[in-house]
């Protein structure tokens, strides 16, 4: 039997053709119906056989069957379309439709071998990384706009930004390198705010936090946003910025309802933990980083930092009382919580939750370990007694951890692990290092240089400010509880207040209230950055005048030694 092929497709004349073959019936049968057309195997076996085929099947029998469709009726049938369409396919003809999607294809192609040429990368990775980080800074900006979510962005412009670096780097390997190291330290950072999230969460369920609703016994608004203030500036003193925001966020979700009022007292919150943070070794991560390599100490600093922190709440807390959302709140979050009663051995979740946050800088002081073992710690302890003293309640699975791990804000923590790999990926190219350098040239002023660091730690993490600040001055240039070393203390901490996404506090409290970033720059940064100039003033007041608080603070147990 006389066989032929077409392209990579075998036929055979007696076999029919499917519904999607290349081919349709049409061109076999005129195959069949010209007699001169060779059919014999050998011949069609042979190796010349298969061009002579291809090239008649192109152009003579495949134009006849063309001819032969146009000319059978003016109402042909869908088949016939379709096999019509196929023949000019196979003829190369496309129309214009498939023109315009491969034409789509071609360019987008071409836009993205531009976009990762090695050679134009590796000799302009600086600007190409800035501009990225451009871009998907101003998405996270505008993300309400653009219908975008922020975590969706910060984790594209994480990876695009550490392409980019792989590719500029001097070798693959050494961005690996540093890839590494980066991720080990913004894992430390992501497992301790997922630690941090679900004790706070089992505490919540339990309603462990009306134990502390119902001692805040004042109901004004301008009163309350005296006592949230400086309750949380207090509290981030001895735990960390971060999880003082969750556990007073949580609080507030209790106390008051949802309105402006509420997210005001949200960014209180978010200002008081900074300022809280920036006068103890152990409440904010750049302190503990200044503390551990020697520019600080324990003693000096809390004595030096304590009242110009206390300025930078005081102003902003001054000027929010005068804001018609706190002047023209009534009485409404009065009885919030009447109706909701603890849960079983709530009292005992809530000790042992708070208990579990406190003893984290205890553990890393006895141990030596990183924060967030002493958090994964807490949370095992409250895992294991959720689970015992609620066994074999199944109406009561919503209080165990399993559960509270599906209500967190995971989003939250993916948006925080992309913008500190982002920051990180900067910090490994070397651009913080040339922006410290540029301050350093064109500010004389060590106190400008230190106000900088903290305006721009408004728009980038802090952390790999310090960490660059530290790397240009060692003690050599400025001793040990210098002034500068202190300014900087101060301004990396409560310099992220200025915008919500310029502190871990901020970003947790733009997650969990859902603000975004143009209500936060419209109601509070304006205030933040008065309480901030306020600080640095009250800072050099004091430094200028010699005044210092009393040295007992040296007797406090957990201080001696510093």
């Amino acid at each position: 039997m006389a066989c032929f092929s077409v392209g990579t497709t075998h036929v055979s004349p007696s076999r029919p053709f499917g519904r999607h073959e290349l081919l349709p019936p049409s061109p076999i049968s005129l195959l069949r119906a010209h007699p001169s057309l060779p059919s014999s195997k050998p011949l069609f076996g042979s190796p010349l056989c298969g061009a002579r085929s291809s090239r008649l099947l192109r152009s003579g029998i495949l134009a006849r069957a063309e001819e032969k469709a146009k000319g059978s009726s003016s109402s042909s049938s869908p088949r016939r379309r379709r096999r019509r369409r196929l023949l000019r396919f196979r003829n190369g003809k496309l129309n214009p439709i498939r023109r315009s999607g491969l034409r789509t294809l071609h360019h987008l192609a071409a836009t993205g071998a531009v976009a990762i040429n090695h050679s134009w990368v590796a000799a302009n990775q600086d600007p190409a990384m800035a501009i990225l980080f451009v871009l998907g800074y101003a998405g996270i900006i505008f993300e309400e706009s653009l219908a975008f979510n922020k975590s969706g962005v910060g984790l594209l412009m994480a990876v695009s930004l550490w392409v980019v670096r792989s590719i500029g780097a001097p070798s693959t390997d050494v961005a690996v390198s540093e890839l590494r190291q980066a991720s080990a330290e913004v894992s430390e950072i992501v497992f301790f705010l997922l630690g941090a999230m679900t004790i706070v969460e089992i505490v919540d369920a339990h309603q462990g936090f009306k134990l502390v609703t119902d001692n805040i016994t004042t109901r004004k608004p301008r009163t309350l946003l005296w006592v949230v203030g400086f309750v949380t500036f207090f509290l981030s003193s001895i735990l960390d910025n971060l999880t003082s925001t969750i556990v007073m966020v949580s609080l507030l979700r209790k106390l008051v309802p949802a309105s402006e009022y509420r997210k005001l007292l949200g960014a209180v919150v978010v200002i008081a933990a900074n300022a809280g943070g920036a006068w103890t070794p152990i409440g904010d991560v750049t302190t503990t980083m200044l503390w551990i390599h020697g520019q600080i100490s324990t003693v000096q600093t809390m004595k030096d930092l304590v009242l110009p922190s206390a300025v930078s709440l005081a102003v902003p807390l001054a000027l929010m009382s005068l804001t018609s959302e706190v002047n023209g709140k009534g009485q409404e979050s009065a009885d919030v919580l009447a109706s909701e009663q603890m849960a079983p051995r709530g009292q005992l979740v809530f000790s042992v939750g708070i208990g579990a946050l406190i003893f984290v800088p205890v553990f890393k002081a006895l141990t030596g370990l990183p924060p967030y073992m002493g958090m994964l710690l807490g949370l095992g302890v409250l895992w294991i007694l959720t689970d015992a003293i609620h066994y074999g309640e199944s109406e009561r699975q919503r209080l165990k951890v399993p559960q509270a791990l599906s209500r967190i804000d995971t989003q939250g923590a993916l948006f925080f692990l992309g913008i500190l790999l982002s920051v990180s990926s900067l910090e490994a190219a070397g651009l913080l290092r040339e922006l410290a350098n540029y301050l350093d040239a064109h500010i004389p002023s060590i106190e400008l240089i230190a106000g900088s660091i903290g305006v721009v730690s408004a728009i980038i993490d802090n952390v790999p400010l310090v960490a660059a600040t530290m790397g240009m001055y060692d003690l050599t240039s400025f001793p040990r509880d210098s002034e500068f070393w202190q300014l900087v203390a101060y301004c990396a901490g409560t310099g992220g207040s200025m915008l919500v996404i310029g502190s871990a506090a901020g970003v947790a409290f733009m997650g969990m209230e859902k603000v975004d970033f143009f209500w936060y720059f419209r109601k509070v940064s304006g205030f933040a950055f008065a309480g901030y100039a306020a600080g640095i003033a009250a800072y050099l007041a004091v430094h200028n005048l010699n005044i210092s608080l009393p040295t007992t603070l040296a007797h406090v147990p957990f201080l001696s030694g510093s």
